[in-house]
């Protein structure tokens, strides 16, 4: 982890404390691999209770859509002779299925199953065009909603025998080996046969043994092997749901495809518009800055020379004059240059350009890294993110009045959909009341960071400062 606050290029700063909130999720990244985890006997064990309660969930609530679903069917097919009434019964029973589907999912996703990405339905219901024919069409022209409606049907059949199942194996477990406690309240009666007896005598040619006594100890070492094996029937049977869900409740492979598609070309058309915006602005400030001082240094030295041989001191200080302007414009090509992305990004990587930046920012800086050791940021990812910085810091020592400004870069992991991302913060405790505005900075950072297929969050409450994140996938994939 690297901390770096404002200091001379010659005198490296002294780490600053790490936020441990903020810190966490990096520090979380780079213990992982070196955790050990626990056997995965124990990890099937650890899942046996969220297992066992989705599997019951799941049977209630199949059973009662199952019977919504299916009288809402069969009153819509007796009811062909009215047509609008069997629609309308019809699309009850859709909706009622869309309603299951979605509460299925999330038992899913108590049951620590992987997440099964969903369909839009608002896209999905665009397909069909407006009005309410439209909204029709896009109902009954929706494989998705017949697909939710088939899952009420097939649905109810398999979570019966995962519940019933599930519910066996846990029962003739717990009460196997517990049979020593319960045993004893039983009333004797009249039993006169015992299965301990009958196997020591038919298969094993024994003797006579206390049936009583033997039942007792059958029913333990059957209640042991049922319980050893409890994990594992739970997760087989979770993944026999989940497999279910996953083939009629899931987002079709083709709607990904055209999804992602239309994300990956709305992504290019937010990074062309953001490199416009930047050409705009870098040739208008080129044209008010520089250029204007440059066509004065010109007229000044063309005036020194012509008079040179008449005035010299005038012309001494047209000269002494020329010298500013050149000056000015050189601090002012300066400060352009940091537009582009520095040799250092590209020499040291991103954490050393952060803070090279934030040594030559006018507000104090801080630059927090929670990368693992060694990690290298793709150099796309690195020079976008690095504009993000300099824009944001730019913005804050110019607009919030802040004392101080802190950057913090770390990496994410997230279960679904795309791994880990890398995300970008940049905050300040100035007057705040930041919001992106077309045209301005903030839209084109928002802009750059939807090139990227990321995001742009801002918070800026009035009087609490300004948070500028930003969060870009490491990996892209179409």
């Amino acid at each position: 982890m690297t901390d770096t606050a404002p200091a001379a290029a010659s005198a490296p700063a002294d780490p600053a404390p790490v936020d441990p909130a903020q810190a966490e999720p990096a520090r979380a990244l780079d213990a992982a691999p070196a955790r050990r985890r626990p056997a995965l006997y124990w990890r099937l064990w650890a899942g046996v209770p969220r297992e066992l309660l989705a599997l019951i969930l799941s049977f209630v609530v199949a059973s009662v859509v199952f019977t919504v679903s299916i009288s809402l069917v069969s009153s819509a097919a007796g009811s062909l002779v009215t047509v609008v009434f069997a629609a309308l019964l019809l699309i009850a029973a859709m909706y009622v299925a869309r309603g299951s589907g979605f509460v299925e999912l999330a038992l899913q996703r108590l049951a620590g199953r992987p997440v099964i990405p969903a369909p839009d339905w608002t896209a999905l219901a665009a397909d069909g065009g407006s009005g309410f024919v439209g909204w029709l069409r896009g109902l009954f022209g929706n494989r998705h909603a017949w697909l939710y409606l088939l899952h009420t049907l097939v649905f109810f059949v398999v979570s019966l025998v995962t519940f019933v199942v599930s519910i066996v194996w846990a029962s003739i477990a717990l009460g196997g080996v517990t049979a020593w406690f319960w045993e004893r309240f039983l009333p004797d009666g009249d039993r006169d046969f015992f299965l301990s007896q009958w196997l020591v005598t038919n298969w094993f040619g024994g003797g006579a043994i206390d049936g009583r006594t033997g039942d007792l100890v059958l029913q333990s070492i059957v209640g042991v092997i049922f319980l050893v094996t409890l994990p594992f029937v739970t997760r087989g049977l979770s993944w026999v749901n989940w497999g279910v869900d996953r083939g009629l409740l899931g987002v079709s492979r083709t709607r990904q495809l055209e999804q992602r598609l239309s994300d990956v070309s709305a992504s290019r058309t937010a990074a062309v518009a953001a490199e416009g915006s930047a050409l705009r602005r870098l040739e208008r400030d080129i044209h008010d800055g520089p250029q204007q001082r440059l066509v004065r240094l010109q007229m000044d030295l063309a005036a020194a020379d012509r008079a040179i041989e008449k005035d010299p001191a005038a012309a001494r200080e047209l000269v002494a004059q020329a010298l500013q302007q050149s000056r000015d414009a050189l601090e002012e090509l300066r400060a352009l240059s940091r537009g582009f992305a520095p040799p250092i990004l590209l020499d040291r990587g991103l954490v050393a350009a952060l803070e090279s930046l934030a040594v030559r920012s006018p507000l104090p800086t801080t630059v927090r890294s929670n990368l693992p050791e060694g990690f290298e940021v793709p150099p796309e990812l690195a020079r976008n993110l690095y504009f993000i910085a300099a824009e944001a810091l730019t913005n804050a020592a110019k607009h919030s009045g802040a004392d101080a400004a802190t950057v913090l870069v770390e990496l994410r992991r997230v279960v679904d959909p795309d791994g880990t991302w890398i995300d970008l913060t940049v905050s300040d405790d100035g007057r705040g009341g930041a919001a992106p505005v077309a045209g301005h900075g903030l839209a084109g950072l928002t802009e750059r960071a939807h090139g990227q297929g990321g995001e742009l969050e801002v918070e800026s409450p009035a009087g609490g400062g300004t948070r500028i994140t930003a969060r870009l996938p490491l990996t892209r994939e179409v």
